[in-house]
């Protein structure tokens, strides 16, 4: 059994069976799915070595959940963007970014039902003064690319790499032709790339 307020240990066997350590019974992966929309914290361990396999198998669920009909919530669009990102220069901040986007988007949801909550008792002329979902997720995901930027900014070795270009050719680098300079470059046309894609978002 686990401790109080310490994560649930879920094992996985070799025949791809789940047991709950918790409760002592075999679970599938639609259980473990509701575990998390309940906030229940688990760790999934490979049962013969012991490895943590947590990712993986969250990873799985929400393929599953991907799978069934109606269910989609990952766009293709989004999907392309996020593997472009695998072995990219900014792969490092991506993991980040996403977690605290959902976090903040988290907080959005649960003040918009609070708002919803209060509202049942408000006349109608007081419920059009309540921002509309639409509205507030365009606030976030103009907050969330502004976050995306400044981080970009953090990882630019030097000024004005994270700002639009001009309309003009931008003028070669005047650098001493070396190795660290010829990467110094790329880098920077990378960082200025990834600019001018957020413009266009926002």
């Amino acid at each position: 059994m686990a401790a109080k307020d310490e994560p649930v240990v879920i094992k996985k066997y070799a025949n791809r069976r789940l047991y709950n350590t918790g409760t002592s019974t075999y679970v599938t992966l639609e259980d473990l799915a509701e575990m998390v929309k309940k906030g229940e914290e688990f760790t999934v361990q490979d049962a013969k070595t012991g490895d943590d396999i947590t990712h993986p198998v969250l990873t799985q669920i929400i393929f599953e959940l991907e799978n069934k009909d109606g269910q989609n919530m990952l766009p293709i669009p989004f999907l392309r963007q996020l593997i472009a990102f695998y072995g990219d220069q900014m792969q490092m901040i991506v993991p980040s970014f996403l977690e605290q986007s959902m976090i903040a988007f988290s907080k959005e949801q649960e003040r918009f039902r609070d708002q919803m909550k209060s509202a049942l008792g408000k006349t109608p002329m007081d419920m059009m003064k309540l921002p509309t979902p639409m509205k507030a997720l365009e606030e976030q995901t103009r907050r969330n690319i502004e976050m995306f930027q400044n981080a970009m900014r953090m990882f630019t070795p030097f000024p004005g790499a994270g700002s639009a270009p001009s309309n003009n050719a931008p003028e070669p680098a005047k650098s001493e032709p070396s190795e660290k300079g010829d990467d110094l470059q790329e880098l920077k046309e990378q960082i200025a790339a990834m600019q001018r894609k957020l413009d266009k978002m926002s």
